[in-house]
């Protein structure tokens, strides 16, 4: 097993990766300066680039175009600890052969964790429930729903199997009665049986058919309002719509019609924009529940993510494949 190089890189002047994590890396590999680099410019970065084998990149890496990449000859790895790293890979990085792991399985399961909770949480009702026990008059707010209370003989609808669908899927297995049903045009029925739901060909069928309906698609062009006016129009008086893959999956300005009117639910933890201004109109919904992008990693979740992504950079040097291997050809395709 060889000790490669190893580079920092991401936002400046916030710890992402703890000292035990930093002790980890450094049982398997060379950290050539535990400082992060925030940025490619300056003298430091230009030392390190140029020793570089791999770099270890977290939230605001800086990216890694043909330029940057000139000056790390060496480079033949990105060990990304979160979960997109659109933003951070060129095709330079694979025409050069440098290879990209991300750490999106391993934030997949916070995201899926509270996407579980909200599933069960809507159906008992409970978000409601608590706030018009509080304030009687938001009864006149919501439609009399056609959605019964509790989560026996439900139907939940996934729209993407991606791998916060896929582990939201898994989540749900202990609940048998919760039968599950998938949307994804690149998902098999045979794969969708083996994950423990069935594969529904058409969106709007599928919404016809659940009481809840969790977003996990990617923020593709093709994407963009996949889920529209017909398809919450689709949905039964009282289901619940939770979001927390990308905003513009979902058509907000068609959502908002359908709160105005008290005919769903939503559980919203991804809105346009980020954060909501106080006054915008999703904010004056009783039947909305918003969080502010927190579904993610946070706190202590983080060292699942280091932990990823180190566990990458022990492969590197142990000759192993990677866990979670991003290709030129899949990145289009991811959040």
């Amino acid at each position: 097993m060889t000790r490669p190089k190893v580079v920092i890189a991401h936002y400046e002047g916030i710890e992402l990766f703890a000292a035990r994590d930093l002790e980890a890396l450094g049982d398997i590999a060379d950290v050539l300066d535990p400082n992060p680099l925030g940025t490619w410019d300056g003298p430091r970065a230009d030392e390190l680039l140029a020793a570089a084998e791999i770099i270890l990149g977290h939230w605001g890496c800086p990216r890694l175009d043909a330029p940057v990449l000139d000056r790390a000859p060496d480079l033949r790895l990105l060990a990304y600890a979160a979960g997109t790293v659109k933003e951070v890979v060129t095709d330079a990085v694979f025409e050069r052969g440098v290879r990209v792991t991300s750490g999106s399985v391993a934030n997949a399961e916070p995201v899926a964790e509270y996407t579980l909770a909200m599933i069960l949480l809507a159906g008992k009702d409970v978000l409601w429930r608590r706030d018009s026990d509080r304030d009687p008059s938001l009864q006149d707010a919501r439609q009399p729903s056609t959605v019964p209370v509790g989560n026996w003989d439900k139907t939940i609808g996934i729209v993407g199997a991606s791998a916060v669908g896929r582990r939201v899927i898994e989540l749900l297995r202990p609940f048998p009665t919760l039968d599950v049903v998938v949307f994804d045009p690149f998902l098999t029925a045979d794969a969708a049986a083996g994950l423990g739901a069935v594969k529904v060909d058409e969106l709007d069928d599928l919404c016809r058919r659940v009481d809840v309906l969790s977003i996990h698609a990617p923020a593709l062009p093709e994407t963009r309002h996949l889920v529209g006016a017909a398809q919450l129009a689709a949905l039964r008086t009282g289901a619940t719509v939770i979001n927390t893959a990308r905003a513009s999956v979902v058509d907000q300005e068609a959502l908002d019609a359908e709160l105005a009117n008290g005919r769903l639910y939503a559980v919203l933890d991804v809105t346009e924009p980020e954060p909501l201004p106080a006054d915008h109109p999703l904010r004056r919904h009783p039947n909305a529940f918003l969080t502010p992008h927190l579904a993610g990693s946070e706190g202590t979740e983080l060292g699942r993510l280091s932990a990823f992504a180190i566990e990458e950079v022990r492969r590197f040097g142990a000759g192993e494949l990677p866990r979670n291997e991003v290709t030129r050809e899949a990145l289009g395709r991811l959040a």
